[in-house]
């Protein structure tokens, strides 16, 4: 596995409480550069490998105007090129081992998203994904793994709501995990349960 290549800035860390506010302040100002060969966090589409740092060559774009060649890691696809100063997405750098073992730690204190109101709610999970935030997708997950819990026991199916978001912010944060600490995507679920179970 390839080593992520820059590190959270300290001051954004605990364990991603303040990455909303950094991402905001990166695209507002100076965008940092990520290195050929690393591995970086897309908007949405997920943790994605660097595979070039160019200016293509292609009708409208200035040859000044630098690009990221990115392979997404987990989705299938083409190639998504994408200017380096780009301020309509989210682009970060995936999180280092270190902070992975410490997020997975503090997962027990991590709140969960309680909205009574249906819509309030999917709004809220709808932001949380978009945010990409780890943090924000264990509070999806915890959500909606309790309320899909409570249904069960009154006789209920888990809302279609619940069952996507969960699925979603799964997805997400197994695939940063699985680069950060070196393991194969399947194998997060498991490492994170005993992990906690350490704890009890």
């Amino acid at each position: 596995m390839k080593t992520v290549m820059r590190s959270f800035d300290s001051r954004r860390f605990s364990c991603f409480a303040g990455i909303e506010e950094v991402s905001q302040k990166e695209r507002q100002g100076k965008k940092p550069m990520f290195e050929k060969g690393g591995f970086i966090v897309y908007g949405t589409t997920g943790v994605c490998e660097i595979e070039d740092i160019t200016s293509p060559d292609m009708k409208g774009v200035s040859e000044n105007r630098l690009y990221y060649v990115l392979n997404p890691c987990f989705k299938k696809g083409n190639r998504i090129f994408t200017p380096v100063d780009n301020n309509k997405v989210v682009i970060r750098a995936v999180m280092t081992e270190e902070e992975a073992s410490l997020l997975v730690d503090e997962i027990p204190s991590i709140e969960e998203l309680w909205e009574k109101d249906d819509k309030t709610r999917e709004q809220r999970y709808k932001e949380a994904i978009r945010s990409c935030n780890p943090r924000e997708w264990i509070q999806i997950i915890k959500t909606s793994y309790l309320r899909q819990q409570q249904r069960k026991a009154q006789g209920k199916k888990a809302t279609t709501v619940d069952e996507r978001y969960f699925r979603a912010a799964e997805d997400h944060l197994y695939a940063e995990l699985s680069i950060a600490l070196g393991m194969p995507k399947e194998d997060v679920r498991g490492y994170i349960q005993r992990r906690l179970k350490k704890q009890q």
